[in-house]
């Protein structure tokens, strides 16, 4: 029991050091901990921890008990989420802190201690997070997500993947704060306040970029984007505007892996969508000092600019309501029909100098005997690259490729190096390998491999935000903003 007993008095000083356990705690968080293990005695080692993150002591906390027979390897993540869940600050101390340095220090200030704590509690598993591969690519960014099992099931996301019971009733209620069933002990939120109503802000525990978070509604209804989404968006951007924020399309295929539960995500990374440049600048009379710009991006976007945030909604709102009705068979767009509604839109803002920049991007979820699973989805020959539904992040260009690729990609890699040509388990990638040896030139060292990978991934990623796009002709879209009373500029 002497590696248990140093372990518990490491983690007793790291929450001392890096969580704010108050010294006066100190004892009670200890003797917390050896319930917690069912430890019988104590005998004090002396150990001390400075580290600024938790996995390592953490670590060898599971180990240890692991080998003293308190708990099954199979129990260790279990037991790490508890342990740090009788260390870290209550709710309302976060809540209070974080809203004390929002006044005093700001808001970016704010968020960044706020982050920083739920690293620091293990919360975000910014050790895992580390390991994934990322890299730009055709003015993407791709990352390899091997920290998440690969979600291929949309109708999950309707349920708001709820659990047995219906307690919570979905994965991101208000509910969850501290929740074992969910291993959330550790999970903790700061209200917000969008549309006059109060919401809260948690950050993604295994977040696609930096300061990934959500900003949930208290009430437990459907997504939905309407007039007033734009306002609470607007509301988030002037509160916090060093973040972006979006709200996912609220349907299956096109929409985020929660539908149930009204949330907004954001974060502290401008994503390669709202880089992107303008192909058309248009303008309306009715709407002076704002300005819609066709945005030049594989997806079909058009941004509005304006420093009036009523003028940003009413044109925002004008697009979405002629979107959901609108009807074009000859390249397959059908706004309903028997099997429910199909047009949506994801808006998205951030603040600039020239003021709110919402973006709009046009989404249709149908079907078709040719694309089963969505005629503006990822293209059945890309599947073995992503199936998962295309929600807001990719939309915007950072695109979350499933764990499985690190591993088949590494064996594709071995056999290009090789001169070897694919095996059976790898048949699917044939398309993937033939592209990727015509990149290559005849070069094989494993330099040159590496980097075709990269190039290809990054122009399958391009190619499946195309085939999202349900203008491919932007001049489609510049008619569709015609038809609301704007001129090329």
């Amino acid at each position: 029991m002497e590696n248990v007993f140093k372990a518990v008095d490491m983690l007793v000083s790291y929450a001392v050091n890096s969580l704010l356990l108050d010294k006066k705690d100190a004892d009670f968080a200890r003797n917390s901990l050896l319930r917690l293990i069912g430890a019988e005695g104590y005998s004090p080692s002396g150990a001390s921890c400075r580290d600024s993150r938790p996995d390592a002591v953490l670590d060898f906390f599971a180990k240890a008990c692991v080998k003293a027979g308190l708990f099954d390897e199979s129990q260790t993540e279990y037991y790490k989420d508890a342990a740090m869940g009788e260390l870290i600050l209550k709710p309302s101390e976060v809540d209070r802190i974080f809203h004390a340095f929002e006044k005093d220090r700001g808001t970016e200030y704010a968020t960044e201690w706020f982050y920083n704590y739920s690293v620091k509690s293990d919360y975000v598993k910014r050790g895992k997070l580390d390991l994934n591969p990322r890299f730009d690519s055709h003015g993407l960014v791709v990352t390899i997500n091997k920290a998440k099992p690969e979600f291929r099931d949309p109708k999950k996301a309707v349920s708001g993947n709820s659990v047995k019971g219906g307690y919570p009733k979905c994965s991101i209620c208000h509910d969850n704060e501290g929740f074992a069933g969910r291993s959330k002990r550790t999970l903790r939120t700061v209200d917000v306040k969008l549309g006059g109503k109060k919401w809260f802000w948690q950050f993604s525990p295994y977040g696609y970029f930096y300061q990934h978070g959500i900003a949930v509604n208290y009430e437990h209804i459907p997504m939905h984007v309407d007039k007033e989404t734009f306002y609470r968006l607007m509301d988030f951007a002037d509160a916090y505007p060093h973040y972006f924020i979006g709200c996912n399309a609220a349907l299956e295929r096109i929409g985020g892996s929660v539908l149930a539960h009204d949330h907004y995500q954001g974060g502290g990374e401008i994503l390669p969508m709202h880089k992107a440049g303008a192909v058309f600048t248009m303008e309306s009379k009715a709407y002076p000092g704002a300005v819609v710009e066709v945005v030049d991006w594989k997806g079909t976007v058009v941004r509005v600019v304006s420093e009036d945030r009523d003028t940003i909604a009413e044109i925002a709102e004008a697009v979405r309501a002629k979107w959901v009705h609108y009807r074009d068979e000859a390249i397959g767009i059908i706004p309903q029909d028997e099997k429910g509604i199909h047009n949506a839109v994801s808006p998205t803002v951030v603040k600039t100098a020239r003021g709110y920049e919402m973006s709009i991007i046009l989404r249709s979820n149908i079907t078709s005997e040719l694309y089963p699973d969505g005629v503006f989805h990822a293209h059945p020959e890309f599947h073995v690259i992503k199936k998962e539904s295309i929600g807001l992040i990719e939309a915007q260009g950072l695109f979350i490729l499933p764990g499985r690729l690190e591993k088949e990609l590494g064996e594709i890699k071995a056999l290009i190096v090789e001169g070897k040509g694919l095996s059976e388990e790898l048949k699917d990638y044939q398309m993937i390998y033939d592209e990727i040896l015509s990149l290559l030139n005849g070069e094989r060292s494993e330099a040159a491999v590496d980097a075709a990978i990269k190039d290809e991934l990054g122009s399958v990623c391009e190619r499946i935000l195309d085939n999202t796009a349900v203008f491919k002709d932007r001049a489609l879209t510049v008619a569709f903003m015609e038809d609301l009373g704007f001129v090329k500029a």
